[in-house]
């Protein structure tokens, strides 16, 4: 990190990366008059993402009200099952809605090298600079240790501003570099793997009872992740399906399974592969997700800097959200700035501190301090959790819908007794009680 005597600023503010949240700060400066940097170190924003995600509307529809005019969303979700799963079956629950046909859809499916690369466009409309194929090396500071610029791998001189907001994803190299925080824990992160699988679009209508842009989700835990802490899913876009699974990075260290084996295991799963029967794989991608919750969230403000998105550990892992928690903090860092710089007040970290409490505010905050973290909730009960209890559920399942000449007094009592033996009533409602107070 550099020392250096204040210079005068290029830009009012800087934002590093172009993912979600990266791209809600640069907007919302950009819209309200700031001279605004962005770098990133895609070819374009979104070159790195071959996946497909959920998008929640009312996060984006407080930075760009219209953008259903022109954004490219794939399928609103009017479907959700959630799947517990031993090794040859699933038990569901499901819910659909012909509310969620309504003129503004609440949940979208999407391909994120496709959305990305559209939201990157709206921050250049709305008049941020951006500069693409550029690796920040290092964050630059004046004699009092306060943030005022950034090192790229281009050389030259370095590039200044008054602050600086750190979108630049889960691993956050450049704050780690910075000494801004320290390297992301592998019990606080999971590994995702995804696959794309294309189909005609009336082949997943048909198989999803689906019509025009209508889609499903399909989240599951159990067997499936051979006793680690995970999960699989399944969501339908226009021509595709996006499948994948993930599960905490320890685990995969500890339990020596492979990530692609995993996959493939789950994608072969009696409840999962007529679903994706006469596919074509087309794309192919892993990546990490923040998974520790409230207690693994950095510092998020300092002299001169901010931190949003999957950098702040953002992520709602329980309810499976992110980019609406990345949007919300990149919104609410560049709001903070955008009043700052208007009442020409410093980029200091007392006063960058708003940024956090009005964080403290929000849905985002007030979710993620409700529990602490996948590991957290599940912490002395993963081998029930991925392995007992989807095995139980399973075998009770079959016991009460085999007719067979059993009298179903005896069947309850053959399921009651299984489950006592198996963890005991207290334990058992122990857990089941963290889990509903967790979805609650």
């Amino acid at each position: 990190m550099s020392e250096m005597q204040a210079q005068e600023p290029q830009f009012d503010a800087i934002v590093v990366g172009a993912g979600p949240s990266g791209n809600a700060a640069a907007y919302v400066m950009a819209s309200e008059g700031l001279n605004v940097l962005q770098i990133e170190r895609g070819e374009y924003s979104g070159s790195k993402n071959v996946q497909g995600a959920i998008l929640y509307a009312d996060a984006l529809e407080k930075i760009i009200p219209d953008f259903r005019e022109d954004a490219p969303l794939e399928r609103h979700v009017i479907e959700q099952r959630m799947w517990t799963m031993d090794d040859r079956s699933h038990t569901g629950v499901h819910y659909r809605s012909d509310d969620f046909n309504e003129e503004k859809p609440n949940r979208y499916t999407i391909l994120r090298a496709q959305f990305d690369k559209w939201f990157n466009a709206r921050v250049r409309a709305a008049g941020a600079t951006v500069l693409f194929e550029t690796t920040v090396t290092e964050l630059v500071r004046d004699l009092s240790g306060k943030v005022i610029g950034v090192r790229t791998d281009r050389g030259g001189n370095p590039i200044m501003a008054p602050v600086v907001v750190l979108a630049e994803g889960v691993n956050g190299l450049v704050g780690q570099r910075s000494g801004l925080r320290e390297e992301v824990k592998p019990g606080t992160v999971a590994l995702a793997l995804k696959e794309m699988h294309f189909l005609p679009r009336e082949v997943i209508e048909a198989r999803f009872n689906l019509s025009g842009n209508e889609g499903v989700v399909i989240e599951a835990m159990g067997t499936i992740t051979k006793g680690m802490t995970g999960t699989g899913f399944l969501y339908t876009n226009e021509e595709s399906i996006s499948v994948g699974i993930g599960c905490i990075v320890d685990d995969f260290v500890e339990g020596g399974e492979t990530p692609y084996g995993l996959l493939e295991s789950f994608k072969n799963h009696p409840s999962i592969k007529p679903l994706l029967a006469g596919s074509e794989i087309k794309e192919y991608a892993a990546h990490l997700i923040p998974e520790g919750g409230y207690r693994a969230i950095p510092q998020l403000y300092g002299d001169g800097w901010l931190v949003v998105g999957d950098a702040g550990q953002f992520v709602n892992a329980v309810h499976r959200e992110g980019s609406n928690l990345a949007m919300t903090t990149g919104r609410i860092a560049a709001e903070t700035v955008v009043m700052l710089t208007r009442k020409r007040e410093a980029m200091s970290r007392a006063n960058l501190a708003i940024f956090a409490k009005r964080l403290e505010e929000t849905f985002v905050m007030k979710d993620l301090k409700k529990y602490k973290g996948i590991p957290g909730l599940l912490h002395g009960g993963k081998a029930q959790f991925f392995g007992t209890y989807p095995r139980l559920i399973s075998q009770a399942m079959q016991t009460w819908f085999r007719v067979d000449g059993v009298d179903k007094k005896s069947k309850e009592g053959a399921i009651l007794r299984s489950f006592r033996e198996a963890r005991g009533w207290r334990g058992m409602m122990g857990d089941a009680f963290r889990l509903v107070r967790a979805w609650r």
